[in-house]
């Protein structure tokens, strides 16, 4: 199964429990139709650049594709006088942009005004590599550029994506995914940016993570990294779930069985070959990692653990996971950008943490016979989505 954590295996860029099954194996086609639709309704076609690039998943080259589809391997000889290699396709002059997506894992960026950077590099196995922009470095060369990205993956057993704002929230995007079935993520609310940054802003523990003039929101784990966010926010949580469950039973369920934790000795001990472990920091948790990795057979605990910290019901509920949206986001200490997130989509559903599907909340779409693909740029103001 296609998860957040595998969709972008090997990718070399930053990459959660299955959020839907699969459909009976139909065979995907080996490139898919995709259309970019601009409905900013704030910035013209030529204001717009598009950028696709990844894995190519049969060979583990790093690839870039041209605005014919083709499929390229990076190379050094992509880095122009300035040092960066231009990725970009425009958009048509009028109307919508269409290309063809070949079978690869990635992201789909793109930028508004001016053009991000990328750099071809060698990695640590000697191979081209190439650097991405990162939005939540202020010393990265597309700091100030507003851009954002989704993921992907599309490969013979068809195609997997989702709107992430795992790092930042910058610019509105909706998937369209048509194949089996039509299924439509990522759509927000009505002047849904604007009330996403009013909605960091109003926190005073978050509303650094505003980067400029609402040009971005950062995630709360790359503040703690940029020296902006407190990195002992959730302590005071962490020290309520590690008391509460000293003394009763935290009960997992994992496809049909349940696995039965207690902090002992200062750490959370589970039964039936679950690992120990070890008391998460805050940056553990907004990066489900570290004490909360993924790795292994203990994974899906991990991530169950991890949403439940984040949408802080780890505390006040012993049985997990926790599918009641209505329970998440509600203590002072919490996840706020993850729920500001959510409260602006139409679906409630978003990426705002590496966990967050579990129980099927984050902005993910799957299709195993692909027939098309619609990348839509929504409205910046108050216009109807």
């Amino acid at each position: 199964m296609i998860t957040r954590r595998t969709l972008l295996a090997g990718a070399a860029v930053a990459a959660a429990t299955p959020v839907l099954a699969l459909a009976p194996r139909a065979e995907a086609a080996t490139v898919l139709p995709l259309t970019v639709v601009n409905h900013t309704y704030r910035y013209a076609n030529n204001a717009i650049f598009l950028y696709v690039v990844g894995t190519d998943l049969a060979t583990g080259q790093q690839v870039y594709v041209r605005a014919d589809g083709t499929r390229v391997p990076v190379s050094a000889s992509l880095n122009g006088p300035d040092g960066f290699a231009d990725l970009s396709i425009p958009l048509a002059a009028n109307g919508d942009t269409h290309l063809n997506l070949p079978w690869m894992s990635g992201r789909i960026y793109v930028s508004i005004g001016q053009k991000v950077k990328f750099r071809v590099v060698t990695d640590g196995n000697g191979r081209p590599a190439l650097q991405h922009p990162a939005g939540w470095v202020s010393s990265d060369p597309s700091y100030g550029v507003l851009h954002d990205f989704m993921e992907f993956t599309f490969k013979s057993d068809g195609m997997f994506c989702n709107t992430t704002m795992v790092d930042m929230f910058s610019i509105p995007m909706e998937l369209r995914l048509d194949g089996q079935s039509s299924q439509t993520v990522g759509t927000l609310v009505p002047n849904g940016r604007d009330t996403i940054f009013a909605g960091i802003a109003a926190n005073p523990a978050f509303r650094p993570l505003i980067i400029g003039d609402n040009l971005r929101v950062i995630a709360p784990g790359h503040g703690i990294d940029s020296g902006i966010f407190a990195s002992g926010y959730f302590d005071p949580y962490i020290t309520q779930v590690w008391n509460t469950y000293a003394s009763t039973n935290l009960r997992v369920v994992v496809g049909g069985t349940t696995y039965t934790g207690r902090v002992s000795g200062g750490q959370l001990v589970f039964n039936n070959g679950i690992r120990t472990f070890a008391r998460p920091s805050t940056r553990d948790i907004f990066y489900c990692n570290g004490a909360l990795d993924a790795g292994g057979t203990s994974g899906p605990v991990a991530a169950i653990l991890g949403a439940a910290f984040n949408r802080s019901t780890l505390h006040n509920h012993a049985d997990q996971p926790t599918t009641d949206r209505s329970t998440f986001y509600l203590t002072s200490v919490s996840n706020h950008y993850a729920r500001v997130l959510h409260e602006n989509t139409r679906d409630h559903k978003a990426y705002g943490f590496p966990f967050d599907d579990v129980a099927n909340f984050a902005s993910y779409v799957q299709d195993s016979a692909p027939t098309s693909l619609r990348l839509r740029l929504t409205p910046f103001n108050a216009t109807s989505a």
